[in-house]
């Protein structure tokens, strides 16, 4: 068993200083050796354009470019290796397997990857220059690999395939953009058919209104439907899916037999969380194993947050960190059955 953690980040200020911020705190972090580790091993397949990227920023994320430049300077990097390693466009992304399930007023989700490649970073960030709040885990410092904002709107993305990549931005991006930009599901819904996706990803969105939608995308196609259950495979878009399913399709038929039942956010948050029942997995080393699992209240813009196998979530009360209150918690703990750290952890 591996002893993990994930940092808690608290900020409230403009996104540039945020970046700056952040920029600070990784100088001193063995994250950036181990990711600089990372691109001598896997050789980036794209080129970074300064002034293609700025421009589609200012098109749909333009705070967020100013957080980049804050990056920059709390870094003291050139702007094209900060765009490299944080900027979320045109990067490229590893297969991974996810479920989620939402409910009338709850949304669990398990993330399944590899930990050498998770951040350990926990952040909720109030913007003073436009933009909603936002609580959430972090990926790739600036990106969320699920998360919920000021609005109750929250949002997590199921992988599907990194074949015929297009020009645009990384599901994390995605992810972000979606929970400072949108107030309900059909905002997100149709702000995911206006910006360009890189690869091939599901998101599920659900939001106070109890509205719950899963958005097929691809760099060719968006479409949309009413669900309450994802995996790892498209349900419309069909001609796009990979070859193998079987496991995507058994956690589906696992969390569709559970589900009949009325079950409650945390009888949800278990059937998720525990190795015994099917979906949670300990397939670290083939970049498929659960690290978090996440429990949302859209409603009372609460939250739980699992490292690894436990008992019940830390929860946190979002509302009452909107109204001023620090959480007066640095960070989160938690244990996987695997030796791999996590990237914050130590140099790998």
């Amino acid at each position: 068993m591996k002893h993990v953690y994930s940092d808690i980040i608290e900020f409230r200020g403009s996104h540039y200083e945020f970046g700056k911020r952040q920029g600070e705190l990784l100088r001193e972090s063995v994250m950036l050796e181990n990711r600089e580790k990372e691109w001598r091993l896997r050789k980036p397949r794209f080129a970074i354009d300064v002034t293609e990227t700025k421009q589609v920023f200012q098109k749909f994320a333009p705070q967020i470019w100013e957080e980049l430049l804050g990056l920059r300077d709390g870094l003291d990097w050139p702007l094209e290796r900060v765009l490299k390693n944080f900027s979320g466009y045109r990067l490229d992304y590893v297969r991974s397997g996810c479920s989620i399930v939402t409910g009338k007023d709850f949304f669990v989700r398990n993330y399944d990857y590899h930990p050498r490649t998770y951040d350990g970073r926990f952040v909720l960030f109030q913007p003073s220059d436009g933009g909603y709040a936002t609580i959430a885990p972090s990926s790739r410092v600036t990106g969320r690999m699920d998360g919920m904002n000021e609005k109750g709107l929250v949002m997590g993305y199921n992988f599907m395939h990194r074949k015929k990549p297009g020009n645009g931005f990384v599901c994390t991006m995605i992810g972000r953009l979606i929970l400072e930009n949108c107030q309900t599901a059909k905002e997100a819904v149709q702000f995911l058919k206006e910006i360009p996706h890189r690869h091939s990803f599901s998101y599920t969105l659900s939001d106070q209104n109890g509205d719950s939608f899963t958005v097929e995308t691809t760099p060719r196609q968006v479409i949309e439907r009413r669900a309450t259950l994802c995996t790892n495979h498209f349900e419309l878009l069909t001609e796009e899916n990979r070859y193998h399913l079987d496991d995507s399709k058994r956690r589906l038929s696992i969390l569709q037999e559970a589900t009949k039942d009325d079950l409650t956010a945390m009888g949800v948050f278990r059937l998720m969380n525990d190795s015994g029942r099917g979906i949670f997995s300990k397939d670290y080393h083939n970049w498929s194993g659960t690290i978090h699992t996440t429990v949302y209240f859209p409603k009372q813009l609460g939250m739980g947050f699992a490292l690894g196998e436990v008992d019940k979530p830390v929860m946190f009360d979002f509302k009452k960190w909107l109204n001023g209150e620090s959480l007066n918690l640095d960070r989160i703990d938690g244990y996987l059955e695997t030796d791999i750290p996590f990237a914050q952890m130590e140099a790998h």
